[in-house]
């Protein structure tokens, strides 16, 4: 996937913090780089097999969290 479509599909992520995350997922190994050496400049971003591996656990930790009612939450943060 291109920046620019993570950019777009991210909408309240800023440039600078989606830049940061791309660059210590892939340090992490779950993202890789592709540089294609053309011009214009094209770069892509694709999951490791790591990195698919983990996305059963975060669909279930999203799952989890979008299923609290808002006031546990909140409750929950000032105990």
């Amino acid at each position: 996937m291109r920046f620019s479509e993570l950019e777009r599909s991210i909408p309240l992520v800023s440039q600078k913090m989606l830049v940061q995350q791309l660059k210590q997922m892939e340090r992490d190994g779950l993202v890789r780089r592709i540089v294609y050496h053309q011009i214009p400049p094209k770069v892509e971003y694709c999951l490791t097999d790591w990195g698919q591996d983990l996305c059963p656990a975060l669909d279930a930790l999203l799952t989890w969290a979008t299923g609290r009612p808002a006031a546990d939450n909140a409750a929950a943060r000032h105990e």
